[in-house]
């Protein structure tokens, strides 16, 4: 992939909504202190943006042993993408307010089901040069058509626990630094990380308006093998994946993540 591939900015997206050219804007408002993000977005949000639950629709927490956000199927997704107003041929772009937390998840999961033309806003929220609409958006039903119902085996790559551990990985924890080390763990129940990782801080890859950086500092791109990344259940590593991605380096989600690999005490653990 390429940059404008994977990210579209702010004053792009407000020529195209302008000019009334067809696009699919969705706000995927999401935080660790905040999950539901309906609140905020009824307050104000993107003109025309739908709200989209990163809790409800892009996870599906009825799967059990694949960490805190499992991924959804794709017959699931493609009746939320359709409520959401998804078209065939119809461009997305999906943006937050924390991180690109929401986004990135957004972006990748939709990939992966095999839905084109999917973008980032850079920036998100904050890089919005207009004014916002409050209230609630619902869409005319789109028609999107979802190509990979399996999003463990859909158009992006991914790991699972039996491969980390091999030697043709190398693998990187996005998590904040003193949740890799092990000195503290607010979500899951065991401390430290997956052994032989290192850690990429998710937002280490953004700048100080949380647009993405050109390069991507502190990450090593292997000569061979598959560069792999995780977080604590999926989400942030998914920021990691989009700035690898806009860079033109490919990477593989372990979807399940920390929560997954910390479940089972069989699995070793590092820390320090």
């Amino acid at each position: 992939m390429t940059r404008d591939r994977v990210l579209i900015d702010a004053d792009e997206l407000a020529r195209r909504i302008s000019g009334g050219v067809p696009t699919v804007v969705l706000d995927v408002r999401w935080s660790l202190a905040e999950p539901d993000g309906r609140a905020a977005y009824q307050r104000g949000h993107l003109p025309g943006a739908v709200y989209v639950s990163l809790e409800d629709e892009l996870s599906d927490h009825g799967v059990t042993g694949r960490g805190r956000h499992p991924l959804p199927s794709g017959r699931a997704l493609q009746a939320a993408a359709r409520r959401w107003g998804v078209r065939r041929g119809v461009p997305v772009v999906v943006y937050d307010d924390w991180n690109r937390a929401g986004s990135a998840r957004a972006w990748w999961v939709l990939t992966a089901a095999g839905i084109p033309e999917v973008r980032i806003l850079d920036g998100g929220l904050g890089s919005w040069p207009g004014p916002l609409e409050t209230g609630w958006v619902t869409p005319e039903p789109g028609d999107v058509e979802v190509v990979h119902d399996d999003l463990y085996a859909g158009a992006l790559p991914v790991l699972d626990a039996a491969q980390l551990l091999g030697d043709r990985v190398t693998l990187l924890d996005a998590r904040a630094p003193e949740r890799f080390r092990g000195e503290a763990e607010p979500v899951d129940p065991v401390a430290g990380h997956i052994p032989g990782a290192r850690n990429v801080e998710s937002t280490s890859l953004l700048d100080e308006q949380g647009r993405f950086r050109r390069e991507t500092p502190g990450v090593p791109v292997p000569d061979d093998g598959v560069l792999g990344v995780y977080c604590g259940s999926g989400v942030t590593a998914a920021v990691v994946i989009a700035a690898l991605a806009a860079a033109g380096v490919p990477a593989a989600l372990y979807p399940g993540s920390w929560s997954e690999w910390c479940s089972d005490p069989a699995r070793p653990v590092e820390r320090g």
